[in-house]
């Protein structure tokens, strides 16, 4: 059969007309599309960038408006609500991105954690537990968890903080020992004496190196006189924990005090300082000094070694000035000029107290508190 020509002929034009009304449909669907994107969304966009957060939410709430089905644009203005404190408002907005049965797996999890995060903000942490919970087997479980850990903490429920520690630990999220054993000395500080110290030592157990198990447990300890056991404790507590001693120095020199150990205390202490100046072991020095000459004379040998503003007044009271009648106006001013540099300061936010926190009371950091004062930093 031979092959007719002509059908290549008509064939060719014809393949070409269809191309071109091909391509100009293309361009006709792609003009509609771009007709119907809506410009809203992109002023929205400018006026974010330009941190015109009022303008971008008039935007953002006009291009859902005209395109109810587009996910992201209900996350960008529920999580514009909530930077502006709106929270009522993000709730309902992701609260409606839940309701939707189109919602992918993934774009659920993501609502469900930015509803979550929404009564965190808000302070409703009943809403928020629930929410957090939901987020478990998710890819937001990690971030879950801690905020889970954060609202526990926050509620001071302990028990509850301890399970999310473990499962933290578990997920390899960090290492959670040390505040464990926080957990456990806090339960142990309402709980009765001998449940107290089941549970300081289990906190002793949990972190080795850390000092606060050991300080609650021979506070306990010479609550219920047996000064004797309380230096023990403290004793080892020097051992395994050296950087703490400033912060063991003062209890040690009053359970060895009680129980009749000063000499071994005062080498011990000693050996301490040698190895590592501080005010505070400095002080429970001068406390168990049997020469009170000699005891003097530990402030000036400090001053030799370190500056300090808060050993000189120390030295000062003790000594008698020619014009002894200005002796209190000159110490009390003094005293009143160290006062800044005997308080601890937060690592973390610079928050600083009188006394020391294992727990900083600004940021809720734990362990942010150095052993030593603003002085010695």
């Amino acid at each position: 059969m031979d092959f007719d020509l002509s059908w290549v002929l008509w064939g060719l034009p014809i393949a070409f007309v269809l191309g071109w009304l091909a391509s100009r449909l293309d361009l006709r669907q792609l003009r509609i599309e771009n007709r119907q994107a809506p410009k809203a969304y992109f002023r929205g966009l400018n006026f974010l960038l330009n941190e015109q957060q009022d303008q971008a939410i008039d935007a953002f709430i006009e291009a859902v408006q005209k395109d109810p089905d587009t996910t992201e644009l209900h996350f960008a203005l529920g999580n514009l609500f909530r930077r502006r404190g709106e929270y009522e408002r993000a709730v309902r907005v992701h609260e409606h991105l839940l309701s939707r049965a189109d919602l992918s797996r993934a774009e659920r999890h993501r609502a469900q954690h930015a509803l979550a995060l929404d009564f965190l903000k808000a302070g409703l942490l009943d809403r928020a537990e629930e929410a957090l919970r939901k987020l478990e087997g998710t890819a937001y479980e990690g971030q879950a968890l801690l905020a889970l850990l954060a609202i526990y903490e926050r509620s001071r429920d302990w028990p509850q903080a301890s399970e999310i520690a473990h499962k933290l630990d578990a997920s390899g999220q960090g290492n959670f020992s040390g505040r464990q054993a926080h957990y456990l000395c806090e339960q142990a500080a309402a709980a009765p004496p001998e449940r107290a110290e089941q549970l300081l030592r289990e906190a002793m157990q949990a972190a080795p190196g850390s000092p606060r198990p050991a300080i609650d447990l021979a506070a306990l300890q010479r609550r219920a006189g047996d000064a004797q056991a309380a230096f023990k404790t403290l004793t080892r507590a020097i051992e395994e924990a050296p950087p703490a001693v400033p912060l063991i120095a003062k209890p040690l020199t009053d359970a060895a005090i009680a129980s009749g150990s000063q000499a071994q205390a005062l080498e011990l202490l000693q050996k301490n300082y040698r190895a590592s100046p501080s005010l505070d072991v400095l002080e429970a020095i001068v406390a168990l000094e049997p020469d009170t000459d000699a005891a003097r004379a530990l402030y000036v040998k400090h001053l030799e070694r370190e500056p300090s503003l808060v050993a000189a007044s120390k030295w000062l009271a003790q000594e008698k000035l020619e014009h002894e009648q200005f002796h209190p106006l000159v110490q009390g001013a003094l005293d009143h000029a160290v006062k800044p540099l005997t308080r601890y300061r937060c690592a973390a936010c610079g928050f600083e107290a009188k006394q020391h926190f294992w727990q900083c009371p600004g940021c809720q950091a734990w362990d942010s508190y150095p052993a030593r004062r603003v002085e010695e930093l």
